[in-house]
């Protein structure tokens, strides 16, 4: 006899809609499957796979191997309520809600600063709380063409209250276990490595769910340090973290994590990293933006103009795993 899942308490925020059989629909009729160029600006690339109102995701923070000039692109061109899933970092976030793109966040542990806590109290910015670990799981659910994924933790916190999640009674063992909804989100914006024109990307040292990511989200842009041949790629497939099928576009950004760093090829900028934080910490983050992100048409410019040759020479050096040391 069927019985109905018994509900025990519920979070009370909003959260982005769960359709996993009309994303896999998607999916099947608007993904390529023939290996078709994609390499493109990153301008040309969020003018046509970002627009306004979409949920966005990133890999991995703005620090470490962030894409961090697609941010800056989706703030120069100006785009709005975006539906932001944050992770491990404030400093994206920040800049996002001062620059006026993004209306809703869905968090997990980062200190908010002032510039999201004067948003929140202007209703600009709503919030829903989750964890860095919830937050993936979310992620991994959406990946596996599942609605809801059950989750080890959670249940019994401040921020279940402002979630999505629910705490349900498990039909197997009878006890309470917490459920949260899966993510499909519109855009992954990931940063890698090394790619191919075709969306075949590389991803050397750690990461979070840079591969979930791309298999659970509408639309994907990779950004990378290096285009490498399609024929190295097929000569050592076991590396290849992303398949081109997930890839909407290619996008060649060298030192497109700058400031933060990229495991193997160039360690962070410390004095901008001190700048970037030090701005959203104290609410300067609209002088921040004038300067690094409006003043400049590009990333490149913004890397002539404001960083320069040997600074960048000097983040290379400074890499913990030499260049010449990668697959």
């Amino acid at each position: 006899m069927a019985r109905e899942l018994e509900v025990l308490a519920e979070g009370q925020g909003e959260y982005h809609r769960v359709d996993p059989d009309g994303f896999r629909e998607w999916v099947r009729d608007h993904k390529q499957r023939a290996m078709v160029p994609k390499l493109m600006s990153a301008k040309e690339a969020v003018e046509r796979f970002v627009q306004d109102g979409d949920y966005i995701v990133y890999e991995c923070n703005y620090i470490q191997r962030g894409p961090a000039a697609l941010i800056r692109e989706i703030i120069r061109q100006g785009k709005k309520d975006l539906w932001v899933g944050a992770k491990f970092t404030w400093v994206d976030v920040a800049l996002l809600v001062e620059a006026g793109c993004a209306s809703k966040l869905d968090v997990g542990f980062f200190l908010f600063g002032p510039v999201v806590d004067r948003a929140v109290k202007e209703g600009r910015v709503k919030i829903y709380e989750y964890s860095n670990v919830v937050m993936t799981n979310r992620i991994k659910a959406g990946a596996m063409g599942l609605p809801f994924i059950p989750v080890r933790s959670f249940g019994g916190t401040d921020g279940f209250k402002y979630s999505g999640a629910k705490l349900i009674k498990d039909p197997y063992t009878g006890q309470p276990i917490t459920i949260v909804p899966a993510l499909n989100p519109d855009v992954a914006l990931i940063h890698v490595h090394q790619a191919d024109i075709y969306g075949n990307a590389r991803v050397f040292g750690t990461g979070i769910s840079d591969v979930e990511s791309a298999l659970a989200s509408r639309k994907v842009i990779i950004s990378t340090e290096e285009i490498v041949d399609t024929e190295e790629i097929r000569n050592n497939p076991g590396i290849t973290a992303i398949p081109y099928y997930c890839v909407d576009a290619v996008v060649h950004l060298p030192f497109g994590a700058y400031p933060g760093e990229m495991a193997g090829r160039y360690a962070s900028d410390v004095e901008h990293v001190v700048e970037v934080v030090g701005a959203t910490m104290r609410g300067f983050v609209r002088q921040y933006l004038d300067k690094w992100v409006y003043s400049a048409q590009d990333h490149f410019e913004m890397l002539d103009k404001l960083v320069g040759w040997r600074k960048l020479q000097e983040m290379v050096q400074r890499a913990t795993i030499k260049e010449g040391y990668l697959p």
